[in-house]
């Protein structure tokens, strides 16, 4: 059975390595560069702490640090959860 919670985002990392032009012609390198994230998300279980990170699409929304998002997780075992933006 799968439950809910609340977490919070503690962590944003911009992946650098994979840029993605939106622009067919660009002025410069960065010109129209968007980026994918990769968030880290806490939440609490029964009193344990669990992390779990997320890959976010690039032009896809960025919650903001400190922010909470909802976390579905496994009643059997909470450790195996999904971050619902």
């Amino acid at each position: 059975m799968n439950k809910e919670t609340l977490g919070e985002v503690i962590a944003i990392k911009k992946q650098r390595w994979l840029k993605v032009n939106t622009k067919p012609i660009r002025a410069g390198a960065m010109d129209g560069a968007i980026f994918p994230h990769i968030i880290k998300v806490s939440y609490k279980v029964d009193g344990a702490e669990y992390k779990k990170s997320k890959w976010i699409r690039a032009g896809n929304p960025v919650p903001a640090l400190n922010s909470h998002v909802k976390v579905i997780y496994s009643e059997e075992k909470p450790s195996k959860a999904k971050i619902m933006l």
